[in-house]
């Protein structure tokens, strides 16, 4: 598969790529539990492969990931899903609390912090020479900032379009119920994009057992592999179509 990594490109690469689509994905996401058979970065990692996998197949770059920075308090689920203690329990920690996450400052301020760095990254893509933003929360809490900045970004460079969304959005015709929290579906696309970080066997066999911190239908499926192979491959599709359709509104394709 060609080089589609921004940060790992010499720059006549970047060029070649850039002037035949002008289009960058960029994936943001955070460091979150998702239970005992996922990686604490599933939502980052997520975002990011999929970026790859559509610049690979429609042209465009895949940005480098952006895991920091999101409101630690208010979409944490080792802060505010920590039932009983058991996610920090597992992880042998002490239950964490405003000063451990927040430091003194307030959610509002955090919020702030997190709009101004995705404009900052705007901002900074325009200058790169992209015309085509594609923001792909794979931390679905985000997409509340990134739909916000891009429409405050897009109301003043009106040259540049930008789409904001969960991997789920472009599929919502074909998947209504799409997205979940290290459950079928994100455990499901986990395994298909990096399927060495996935174990779902230390979940054990015991159905009426409840994995911890999973919010969704239980990963435990038999179609779980046909299952990612066809919705991982359906987002791909979708995001190369949103891309491609803003390069025609804009003129460039």
């Amino acid at each position: 598969m060609r080089k589609v990594r921004y940060e790992e490109m010499l720059p006549y690469e970047v060029v070649k790529a850039r002037e035949e689509k002008p289009v960058a994905y960029l994936p943001i996401g955070g460091i979150e539990w998702h239970g005992e058979h996922n990686p604490l970065g599933l939502d980052t990692v997520k975002a990011h492969e999929l970026c790859i996998r559509a610049a690979q197949k429609g042209g465009g770059l895949a940005m480098p990931p952006l895991f920091w920075g999101e409101s630690r308090k208010s979409h944490l689920l080792e802060y505010n899903y920590n039932v009983d203690n058991k996610v920090t329990d597992k992880m042998h920690l002490k239950p964490f609390t405003d000063d451990d996450y927040m430091g003194g400052i307030s959610p509002e301020e955090e919020q702030a912090f997190y709009e101004h760095l995705l404009t900052h990254i705007y901002y900074e893509l325009k200058s790169l020479g992209f015309r085509v933003i594609f923001v792909l929360c794979g931390h679905y809490p985000l997409k509340e900032h990134a739909v916000k900045t891009a429409q405050q970004f897009m109301e003043k460079n009106q040259e540049i379009k930008i789409y904001a969304g969960i991997e789920a959005d472009p599929v919502r015709d074909i998947y209504p119920n799409g997205g979940d929290h290290a459950g079928k579906w994100e455990t499901s696309i986990m395994a298909t994009l990096r399927p060495e970080l996935v174990d779902v066997s230390v979940l054990g066999d015991d159905m009426s057992v409840k994995p911890i911190g999973v919010y969704g239908e239980d990963p435990r499926c038999d179609d779980l592999k046909e299952f990612g192979q066809k919705v991982t491959q359906d987002i791909i599709n979708r995001m190369v179509e949103i891309t491609d359709n803003m390069l025609k509104e804009l003129g460039l394709l």
